[in-house]
């Protein structure tokens, strides 16, 4: 159990990090989204397809043969995530974004748990409500709030996307040539959408573009989606679903180390109660 949670931990700690070398890479200025994308997907695909070769040889090729469906799917709902984010958020408030995305996730991953006659848990449920309502105060934004359709949309996709990836997770047997294979399909899937329909705010990308993508790709995505896949057998739907709700504090603290944000009083009480909340849901819970 320890070292479930100890992975667990680390997962998510590697998706507020996907969240905070974004923001440093787009926001500053650095990179398209379109690129960032597609950069990020190519170097999770090239890292976990070198580190299968390394630790599972051609063992790799009969996963392919036995799981192609699967691999498919992983790919199609990896892309739908990818695309879906980047380009709401060319239009889209970040904090407002994210709430709809983790919005999005949760609701999808508790109507499986639901269809997959899940047991859930009163403590659980509570702690959903607890933590999504710390979510929106945390990020709901002050005055008048925008809601372009299109952007909106596009993030709830993107939020259904992530939450069916997770789902096809638990399926997981051989998490590290599963995940390197799904970043394959997504990349053909994102390479071939872009170039059909490229993004509105396209530039050139510098260096340190380059290489916040690249880092986001191999390490905290890449690795990051396979250490995910290694847990999630472990996990039922709405428990994986509740624990994500922990990462847009997290991104925002590693965003005030990082990024010298603000810290305010709000952003502490506000993930005080989101934490609180994914802490009571998930304490003495079984699958």
């Amino acid at each position: 159990m320890l070292r479930l949670s100890i992975a667990a931990v680390l997962t998510l700690i590697a998706f507020a990090s996907n969240s905070v070398l974004n923001r440093m890479a787009v926001a500053g200025g650095h990179i398209s989204v379109g690129d960032f994308a597609i950069w990020r997907v190519a170097a999770g695909a090239i890292t976990l397809i070198v580190i299968s070769l390394m630790i599972r040889r051609l063992k790799v090729f009969e996963i392919i043969k036995q799981n192609i469906s699967l691999r498919i799917l992983g790919g199609l709902s990896l892309a739908t995530y990818m695309l879906g984010f980047s380009l709401a958020y060319l239009k889209l408030d970040a904090g407002l974004g994210t709430l709809l995305l983790f919005g999005s996730v949760q609701l999808t991953m508790f109507t499986a748990s639901i269809m997959m006659k899940e047991v859930l848990t009163l403590r659980r449920i509570i702690g959903a409500v607890v933590a999504l309502s710390g979510l929106i105060w945390l990020l709901l934004p002050e005055g008048k709030i925008l809601l372009p359709l299109g952007a909106v949309t596009a993030m709830v996709i993107a939020g259904i996307g992530w939450g069916c990836y997770s789902l096809l997770g638990r399926k997981a047997t051989d998490p590290i040539p599963e995940t390197a294979l799904n970043f394959c399909v997504a990349l053909i899937i994102c390479v071939t959408v872009i170039m059909l329909f490229p993004m509105p705010d396209s530039k050139l990308a510098d260096q340190t573009g380059l290489l916040l993508a690249i880092i986001s790709g191999a390490i905290t995505s890449g690795c990051g989606y396979s250490l995910w896949y290694t847990i999630l057998p472990h996990l039922g739907a709405s428990r994986a679903g509740l624990a994500q709700l922990s990462v847009p504090p997290l991104a925002i603290f590693g965003g005030i180390i990082l990024l010298n944000e603000t810290l305010t009083l709000h952003l502490v009480l506000a993930s005080l109660v989101v934490i609180g909340g994914v802490a009571y849901g998930l304490a003495n819970s079984k699958k």
